[in-house]
């Protein structure tokens, strides 16, 4: 179907699926509060101070329609489970850095019945950021799902998340990975659809997730300086980044998704809407320090075009740039957005010229 989206009206897989969320935070907290909100079974995964709060209040997931409450179950991990049932489906939302050690939990758990193990059996879908993620659940896991992420949202509080997004909260692309499209996520689509989530069930998603990768060259640049100091400036900063990731997939002739294919698809049904009391924030890289997680998944994004380019032998100097500055950002402890932007001007300018 040369990845025409198809969407639901199609035989359902199973009669009720569970969703596992494992990573509650602004993308899992989100797509498991609407899954919930529709009466899907969900199950959050959390830790700290964030897993108490769920289990203590529920989730409140803040949207443009209305502040919801919902007594969603929360645990900690797979040891509180004990077995999964055939029926269950892993949502993968932890950060890319995360991901291998996470699945490493799940992948021995059996399923009830005595069928086999999670790895055997249940499939996972990389719900995340990058293209790196479903590759590692394809060392552990038999079936592993790609899931392209546009769901602008925010979590810096335990047990509150907040989706921006109206009439649809997010674009959820979803296919099997590497390629194709099975009954199972025909209705993990449809599911979704029903969720306040358009879902296009493709047969190429990693094409629109490396399209998406293009787009979050510009987390790092959001993360160590305050773009809105210059919009101008700070667009022909991301520019770069993204001028350089183009000519290093196009160089390993990987296919990606274009601006204009993505405007396309996403129409009038997914614009930003302000949620009284509740700024945007910045995206994920931004988040991850202004919550001080003390990592950053740019490692993941710029240093993914840094690693094709190697491969290839295409220059990505600004891309090296960046993932250097967030990780240090991350390392130290820095608040979002504390370099002044001419200073990052200056420090890409140099860069680019030394590599000239």
């Amino acid at each position: 179907m040369d990845g025409c989206p198809s969407h639901s009206g199609h035989a359902r897989y199973s009669p009720k699926m569970r969703y596992i969320i494992i990573g509650a935070g602004a993308v899992g907290g989100s797509i498991g509060g609407r899954l919930a909100e529709a009466g899907h079974d969900v199950v959050l995964v959390a830790r700290g101070a964030h897993l108490t709060a769920l289990r203590e209040h529920g989730l409140r997931l803040l949207t443009p329609d209305g502040d919801l409450q919902l007594p969603i179950p929360a645990v900690a991990g797979p040891e509180e489970l004990g077995e999964l049932r055939p029926d269950d489906v892993l949502i993968l939302c932890v950060k890319s850095q995360d991901t291998a050690a996470v699945l490493q939990q799940w992948a021995g758990l059996p399923v009830a019945g005595g069928a086999g193990t999670a790895a055997e059996l249940i499939p996972v879908v990389c719900a995340q950021n990058g293209v790196e993620n479903e590759r590692v659940a394809l060392r552990l896991f038999e079936n592993v799902y790609g899931l392209c992420v546009w769901l602008p949202s925010l979590h810096l509080e335990p047990g509150v998340v907040a989706a921006h997004c109206a009439p649809q909260s997010g674009i959820l692309t979803v296919g099997r990975y590497p390629d194709g499209i099975d009954d199972r996520i025909k209705q993990i689509g449809h599911d979704l659809a029903e969720s306040r989530f358009d879902a296009p069930v493709v047969d190429d998603v990693m094409r629109w997730k490396y399209g998406k990768l293009l787009n979050n060259l510009g987390n790092a640049f959001e993360a160590v300086a305050d773009l809105s100091a210059d919009e101008e400036l700070a667009e022909r900063l991301v520019d770069t980044a993204q001028d350089e990731g183009r000519r290093a997939l196009n160089a390993a002739g990987i296919p990606f998704v274009g601006p204009g294919e993505r405007r396309a698809v996403q129409a009038d049904r997914m614009d930003f809407a302000e949620i009284p009391g509740t700024p945007r924030g910045g995206g994920s890289s931004w988040q991850s320090l202004a919550r001080g997680a003390g990592s950053i998944e740019t490692d993941y994004l710029s240093g993914e075009i840094v690693l094709v380019g190697r491969t290839h032998g295409v220059p990505t100097p600004v891309n090296a740039l960046m993932q250097r500055l967030s990780a240090q950002f991350a390392a130290e402890g820095r608040a979002p957005g504390s370099m002044g932007l001419g200073e990052l001007a200056e420090l890409v300018a140099r860069v680019q010229k030394t590599e000239g």
